[in-house]
């Protein structure tokens, strides 16, 4: 999977390597990112979701329910619906 935080929508960026002598090369600058287990206690239910440590500390301030409602990306959602149809099984 690829590294872009479900509550931010931050990613990897590319950009240039600058020498002292102004040679140029391509790197990336990679998020602090990982994965982590959260429980939403508005859907009574565990969520895996992956997140940047910017985006920890949005879920801290404003709460997990509010940080999803804000967030763009709609994956959040669509990973509790196969948890809990997973738990059925």
């Amino acid at each position: 999977m690829s590294k872009i935080c479900q509550i931010t929508d931050k990613r990897v960026i590319i950009g240039n390597s600058v020498a002292h002598s102004n040679h140029k090369t391509k790197r990336k600058f990679n998020i602090n990112f990982s994965y982590k287990r959260l429980y939403w206690a508005e859907k009574d239910c565990w969520i895996n979701i992956g997140v940047s440590s910017s985006g920890l500390r949005t879920i801290n301030k404003i709460g997990l329910n509010e940080a999803i409602k804000k967030s763009k990306q709609k994956v959040i959602t669509l990973s509790v619906e196969n948890d809990k149809k997973s738990k059925r099984k």
